[in-house]
């Protein structure tokens, strides 16, 4: 037996032991299983952590990365996923030797004033190091387990065949997408495998708050960091989640609060780039309040489609209006199933009532946002990957900051950036009107296809008659000459406009000739042609 095909009877024999016989049955795996693979799809989310964890990396990665897609995973399994332990036995010492020696041409010995060979932690990618530089600088070096990027490729060959027959054999596996979401898992898990990627991450974070005293990103040391190997300076502090030892150590929590949702709202509305997995074993609070930040690997870019979406969102939940919400959504999702226009726009009239009469600063927006991805889960209806991550994130941020200040209000502190990303996106007051138009467009696209869609259905099952009769058509038609008449007549003046212009910039360079003949004529004709289009859109 093959090493895939020993990871197939390893994947069927967790998934029976788990109670997840039905997915034994849906993914193929019939003949690598004694387990009965009938009954309901039923799965509890702690089962499911647990055949995770016992599947290895992959799946603890696979798991974790859902955790962070509210959109498409129910509230009760982010919980439970975010659970998922990613601690493995450490890699011999031997091995970690030859990595360095091979990665950067020397021993640890020789390259660190100290070197510590028992790992501050050690997880299914890689593990840290505690180590000393000939400067006397403190840092942690990561480095990849041997034989990782080959196993993590296995798998997620294996991982790809699954998701294509569960496609085939289950239906929710086909509305849902799941090959799809396989394909960005693999994108997201391959870029964690790179810590060149996590170094140049860190520095744009650098970049970006170099002149901010609040946060602390470490600096990546060059040097000695390969796609293998990843020197960084170590940050030390306090746990966001000790309350105690904050509270010990004078740490006013409310403005902690304040200046973390801060640096997160300037990663997001200035900056563009977020870090996606903020939870609190990533941020250490330094003796004085500055918030260092560790882990890099997963990060969020709000680029133009997002910001896009993001802008079509709000422009359309400020309005407070359920019929543009419904449409927005339609717009910035991808539906997995057909949708009940009308029941989606009755539950998110119903949440739109929940919140309705009170200012954004008073809005729980963490209970606001889970409230918007439950209707999507419900109607079937994921988000781009980005747009999901920076509501994952935004959830995270207010948690912490309500366990730091029972008092914290997280859309106090977005507000203003929110009103001033809108003015950004569209200035002014065109950012009323366009934001309006937008919705409007966005409403005709999403209602269009539909509106078609059901009138092909209606000729092809005859139940569409016609009645036309010539005297009917007669003032149609007349209409539709004279729209057309004034279309080209005011293409035409449009040209002449332009020609004028070009008179003009042609005098200023001094290249005219017969200059008055020539504006005499377009002057003329453009008044005639202006005279046309008065008389013809008189009220007949």
């Amino acid at each position: 037996m093959n090493r895939q095909q020993a990871r197939y009877r390893q994947i069927a024999q967790v998934l029976g032991h788990h109670g997840m016989g039905y997915l034994v049955g849906v993914l193929g795996l019939q003949r690598w299983s004694s387990t009965p693979h009938g009954g309901a799809a039923n799965v509890t989310p702690e089962h499911l952590r647990l055949a995770l964890e016992e599947l290895g990396p992959t799946a603890v990665k696979l798991g974790q990365i859902l955790s962070t897609r509210p959109d498409i995973v129910p509230a009760r399994f982010q919980v439970e996923l975010a659970k998922l332990q990613d601690d493995t036995l450490p890699v011999p010492v031997d091995e970690l030797q030859e990595v360095i020696a091979a990665e950067l041409g020397a021993a640890a010995e020789d390259l660190f004033a100290a070197f510590d060979l028992t790992p501050l932690a050690s997880a299914s990618i890689g593990q840290a190091h505690a180590a000393v530089l000939a400067d006397g600088g403190d840092v942690v070096v990561k480095i990849r387990r041997p034989g990782v990027v080959e196993e993590v490729g296995d798998d997620l060959e294996i991982l790809h065949n699954l998701a294509a027959r569960a496609s085939r054999h289950w239906q929710a596996a086909e509305r849902a997408d799941v090959v799809g979401l396989v394909d960005d898992f693999s994108v997201t898990l391959r870029a964690e495998l790179d810590y060149l990627l996590e170094g140049r991450n860190a520095d744009r974070f650098a970049a970006d708050f170099g002149g901010d005293d609040d946060v602390h990103i470490p600096r990546v040391y060059w040097d000695t960091t390969t796609s293998r190997v990843l020197t960084l300076e170590r940050i030390r502090g306090l746990k966001v989640s000790d309350l105690d030892a904050l509270d010990a150590a004078g740490i006013d929590r409310p403005a902690l609060a304040a200046r973390a949702t801060r640096i997160v709202a300037d990663m997001v509305f200035e900056y563009g780039f977020f870090h996606a997995d903020l939870h609190p074993g990533n941020l250490f609070i330094e003796p004085d309040g500055r918030i260092g930040l560790i882990d890099f690997g997963m990060v969020g870019e709000v680029d133009a489609p997002t910001r896009q979406h993001l802008a079509t969102l709000l422009a359309a939940f400020s309005r407070g209006d359920p019929g543009r919400v419904t449409t927005a959504l339609l717009a910035v999702g991808v539906a997995h199933a057909e949708i009940d226009r009308a029941q989606l726009r009755t539950d998110v009239a119903a949440l739109l009532r929940r919140f309705e009469g009170r200012p954004l600063g008073e809005i729980p927006v963490g209970a606001f946002v889970n409230a918007v991805l439950h209707i999507l889960r419900g109607h079937q209806i994921s988000l781009p990957r980005q747009l999901a991550l920076l509501l994952k994130m935004v959830v995270m941020v207010e948690g912490m900051g309500a366990l730091l200040d029972p008092g914290f209000r997280l859309g106090s502190v977005l507000s203003p950036y929110l009103r001033h990303f809108l003015s950004r996106q569209l200035p002014g007051d065109f950012a009323h009107r366009i934001g309006q138009a937008g919705v409007d467009a966005a409403q005709l696209g999403v209602d269009l296809p539909g509106h078609l869609r059901r009138l092909l259905d209606s000729l092809d099952a005859g139940g569409l008659e016609l009645h036309l009769r010539a005297r009917e058509l007669e003032p149609l038609v007349e209409r539709t000459e004279r729209i057309g008449n004034r279309l080209v007549a005011g293409l035409i003046t449009a040209a002449l406009i332009e020609g004028i212009a070009e008179v003009v910039t042609s005098r200023a360079e001094g290249r005219l000739r017969h200059e008055p003949a020539l504006l005499a004529l377009a002057g003329g004709a453009a008044t005639s042609l202006t005279a046309y289009l008065a008389w013809t859109s008189r009220r007949r």
